[in-house]
């Protein structure tokens, strides 16, 4: 880990966190079918769901990274894991839970994993620039 006072170059790593929460925001909202969103958070037969979900980050973190640095082509199979336990997780304490659409803790869940997405995609923004 580079030291805090060390010289990152802010333009390629501010472009790269604006393409990342962009790529987020298209596979995680626009692009997920409802097969998707609701066969992931099953109790059962959620595997396919998020297999495909995930590997939808994935390929899209591929994309990015062939772009801006192909030789860390690799990150994208970083993505589709962190992504995958991510979501499986909040799927494991939705169900724990059962907090309704109306109580705050539901949307204190669905902040948290978002926080979690946002934090991975500055992680391999770093990776993409410093690596």
């Amino acid at each position: 880990m580079p030291a805090f006072d060390s010289a990152v170059p802010l333009g390629p790593l501010t472009t790269l966190l604006l393409v990342m929460a962009a790529k987020h925001y298209l596979i995680d909202f626009v692009a997920q079918t409802e097969w998707m969103a609701r066969g992931k958070e099953r109790v059962t037969g959620w595997q396919a769901p998020l297999v495909v979900h995930a590997g939808s980050h994935a390929l899209a973190t591929l994309g990015i990274a062939l772009v801006f640095k192909p030789a860390l082509w690799w990150i994208a199979l970083v993505d589709f894991v962190v992504h995958g336990l991510i979501d499986r997780g909040k799927a494991v304490a939705s169900h724990r839970t059962r907090f309704a659409m109306t109580d705050p803790r539901f949307w204190w869940l669905m902040g948290f994993d978002q926080f979690l997405h946002q934090v991975t995609n500055v992680a391999l923004a770093v990776l993409l620039v410093l690596g």
